[in-house]
Parts: structure tokens; sequence; C-alpha cells
């Protein structure tokens, strides 16, 4: 049976918030936390509520199954999902200003239009 590690779950979200260009007091901020209680996290020094997991894993874009147990199947996601924004970034980025509008609108068209299906 899996354990829930605090140090390690605090290594997790260190890890994500680092790589997705996130401080700790940004990270604080979105989540309605102090700073210093970011920090006692990563640290893994303090316990989290559910309500904290659940604003960490959604402001980290993470499954409170990797939160907790570090399940690699979800990083795989996360890690690819990271790729592809890369890639979109990269390729909107060889555009000139009109292109990267052109190509902005027509990516919220597209998105509103899945929607409502």
């Amino acid at each position: 049976m899996a354990k829930y590690n605090r140090i390690e779950v605090g290594q997790r979200i260190r890890n994500r918030r680092i790589n997705i260009g996130l401080t700790q007091e940004e990270l604080a901020e979105k989540i309605g936390r102090a700073y210093k209680y970011c920090q006692d996290i990563e640290r893994g020094t303090c316990g989290m509520s559910i309500d904290t997991m659940l604003s960490i894993a959604s402001s980290l874009n993470i499954s409170l199954d990797y939160l907790i147990y570090g399940n690699d199947e979800t990083k795989k996601e996360t890690d690819t999902l990271l790729e592809q924004q890369k890639a979109v970034i990269d390729i909107l980025g060889q555009c000139s200003n009109k292109k990267r509008r052109y190509a902005l609108d027509l990516l919220k068209l597209f998105i509103k239009f899945n929607d409502n299906r």
C-alpha cells in the first residue's frame, strides 16, 4: 500500500512549480495561502488540508494521484501537455504579430466551437 510522504509531495510540488515557471509567491497567491506556508509545504515540514491539495493540484495542472503518490503516468501526461504548449509557443514565436493575432483568434474560435458540441 502506498504511503503519504510529505517530503516527497513537497518535492513534487517544487519541481512542478519550477517547471511551469511559478515562484513560491505566485503559487501562494494562486492557492490563497501565505508564502511561508507554501515554503513549509515544499520542505515537507507541514501537512495540508484536502482543500489546499486540490488548489495546488489545480494550480499546477497535476492530478491528486500524482501529487500524493507520484504516479508516473500522470507525470507523462503532464510532460506531454508541456511539450505541446511549448510547440505552440515556438510556432507562434516564428510568426509576425498579425499572423499571431489571427492564429489566436482561430484557436479561440476552435475551442469555442468544440465546447458547444
